[in-house]
């Protein structure tokens, strides 16, 4: 029973939201928004206008490239950079990207 109750009180880390580009060391699980440019079976390769991420997912995802979607995940260093064990894929059709660039800019500055 204690053993179960330590699994309940643990808590994922939250996604910190980040450019491609600005993706750092320290971080564990961020989220990127960007548009999908190549995927095979589990694997996308996401550009957000900064620059270009692979993510990987455990299970086939349904995404297709020239969509728009939201990938949360663990930052992975590698040989060649940064990669994403993604852990959740967000399809993000219909948003207002005018709108979503406006709030997170006023944001930036009341952090």
């Amino acid at each position: 029973m204690p053993e179960t109750q330590n699994i309940l009180n643990q808590r994922m880390l939250p996604s910190i939201e980040r450019k491609v580009s600005e993706i750092k060391d320290e971080d564990i699980r961020v989220r990127v928004l960007g548009t999908v440019v190549d995927k095979r079976e589990n694997t996308l390769v996401l550009d957000d206008g900064t620059g270009k991420i692979t993510s990987t997912f455990d299970e086939a995802v349904n995404a297709d490239p020239g969509q728009l979607v939201r990938v949360f995940g663990r930052v992975i260093t590698t040989a060649d950079g940064k990669e994403l064990q993604g852990e959740v894929l967000q399809n993000m059709k219909g948003l207002d990207m005018k709108l979503y660039e406006k709030v997170n800019k006023l944001f930036k500055f009341k952090v």
